[in-house]
């Protein structure tokens, strides 16, 4: 979206980076510009970084809750107003978790980090046990940091990275802004869209009994999303009404993630190489309105639920897909993570330079995360509006990389930007929610939407708490 049609709507409260950033979003997700009229922002002060994450952030929020008021309005007659605080959407973009009397675990395990090597820097990426063991394997070393920092030394950071993801790891050397635009992968990406949309017939108009106060209320969510995009798509969708139903196989854990983003989810296990549970998965996708799923390109199809078979168990289906790499290229389909993704495209060795370090920088928080995920979430009210009006279906795709690249675009925050003011008691909600671990308080909803609360029906529980089957009542 052009800054001159930008202006056009937007609220000078808007920040000119923001207004940028929620342009090309909107405009991403197929939204009216004229929509953005409706929204303002408020907050002072942005997160530390050499790019724009506050704006980001506030954006990203902002164009989620947008398309949340415009399905709204769907039923009032009148749009209602957003109202996004880019204080707290920064805060959101860390985290919104505050346990009270228990602690959350590490992030990292013992090995997982960045490593000097003989020509440069690479991150490590083991906190799942098979990912550990794939580069346990390569590098021939006990899985004890100083062990590990040791070899990796020995070896270029190109040639480790690609022995690891050879092995089934995932692992990334840091590369330059430059060095990323002239590589392959950095070129394919970069000339994608920032979410691929395409619009399918046959689906028929949707009938859902769309509540005036909580707009997603009776929508139906089968969420197939681990760390940490998907789960934040669907976490705030969760937050609108929608009945989120989040599968896991057997045995997954994410103890360090999953009480930050299973708030007003249901979370079931099913193991898909059984025939009996993928059956029963196939039955759960045909009742759905929504499926957001970050597997593989290849993984659902060995299943025999490539997209032909999704769409014709459920033709009006709003199919949601995320990778790290992107959706072509030489590298597309491999496996990444956000902290992978900095170092890949040139976003750590930015912020080292910028900063004056000697070693990698990321961003504050995993904001390549939380923002695919609004701009995903974006996504699928804007799908269920246009489902209410035309009776298509749609399939979206997004990945990390592009979302990446997005940021970069945005150019470099100023060194002397004013620093966001420190969260405050009065930053929390004065709820206290019972989790599956123990009580614990949230950061406050960072917009408001007229009188439509963002809100979570359900407390974060733990994985596999709940059968695998919907509730909510469709007769």
């Amino acid at each position: 979206m052009r800054d001159d049609i930008a202006a056009t709507f937007l609220s000078p409260t808007v920040p000119a980076p923001a207004a940028r950033f929620l342009g090309e979003i909107w405009q991403a997700v197929g939204g009216d510009p004229a929509h953005l009229r409706h929204l303002a922002m408020s907050g002072a002060g942005a997160l530390p970084s050499t790019f724009h994450v506050t704006d980001l952030a506030g954006a990203a929020v902002g164009a989620a809750s947008l398309a949340i008021a415009e399905l709204a309005s769907t039923q009032r007659g009148e749009f209602p107003a957003v109202q996004v605080d880019r204080r707290l959407a920064s805060f959101w973009f860390l985290t919104s978790l505050r346990p009270q009397g228990w602690s959350m675990p590490p992030l990292w395990d013992a090995v997982a980090g960045d490593y000097q090597a003989a020509d440069g820097w690479i991150r490590l990426h083991t906190n799942a046990p098979h990912h550990r063991n794939a580069a346990m394997t390569i590098l021939k070393a006990p899985a004890e940091r100083e062990a590990v920092a040791a070899v990796v030394k020995q070896w270029h950071a190109v040639a480790l990275e690609t022995a690891i993801v050879a092995n089934n790891g995932c692992a990334a050397a840091m590369r330059t802004l430059g060095q990323w635009a002239d590589h392959p992968q950095g070129r394919a990406v970069n000339a994608e869209p920032l979410l691929h949309r395409t619009r399918i017939a046959g689906g028929g108009r949707s009938h859902l009994p769309l509540s005036v106060s909580r707009p997603l209320q009776g929508m139906r969510v089968l969420d197939l999303t681990r760390i940490l995009a998907g789960p934040v798509a669907t976490r705030f969708l969760a937050g609108f009404g929608a009945e989120v139903l989040r599968i896991d196989p057997p045995g997954w854990e994410e103890p360090a993630t999953v009480p930050e983003v299973v708030l007003g989810k249901r979370c079931a296990r099913l193991d898909l190489k059984n025939p009996d549970d993928l059956r029963m998965l196939e039955q759960l996708l045909v009742q759905a309105d929504v499926f957001v799923h970050g597997y593989r390109p290849d993984a659902l199809a060995s299943l025999g639920l490539d997209s032909a078979r999704r769409r014709y168990l459920n033709p009006g289906l709003i199919d949601v897909c995320l990778d790290a790499y992107g959706w072509s290229g030489p590298w597309s389909g491999r496996r990444g993570y956000d902290s992978l993704i900095q170092m890949s495209t040139g976003i750590a060795d930015a912020g080292m330079r910028a900063a004056g370090r000697d070693c990698p920088t990321p961003l504050p928080g995993q904001a390549i995360d939380h923002a695919t995920g609004y701009f995903l979430a974006a996504a699928v009210v804007r799908g269920l509006v246009e489902r209410l009006q035309t009776g298509q279906g749609c399939e979206v795709r997004g990945s990390l990389a592009r979302t990446a690249h997005f940021l970069v675009s945005g150019g470099n925050q100023e060194a002397a930007a004013e620093v966001l003011a420190p969260e405050q008691p009065s930053d929390r909600s004065g709820l206290v929610e019972l989790t599956g671990w123990g009580p614990a308080h949230r950061i406050r909803p960072p917009v408001a939407i007229a009188d439509i609360p963002m809100e979570w029906d359900f407390p974060a529980p733990t994985l596999g708490s709940s059968a695998a089957v919907w509730l909510a009542d469709r007769s």
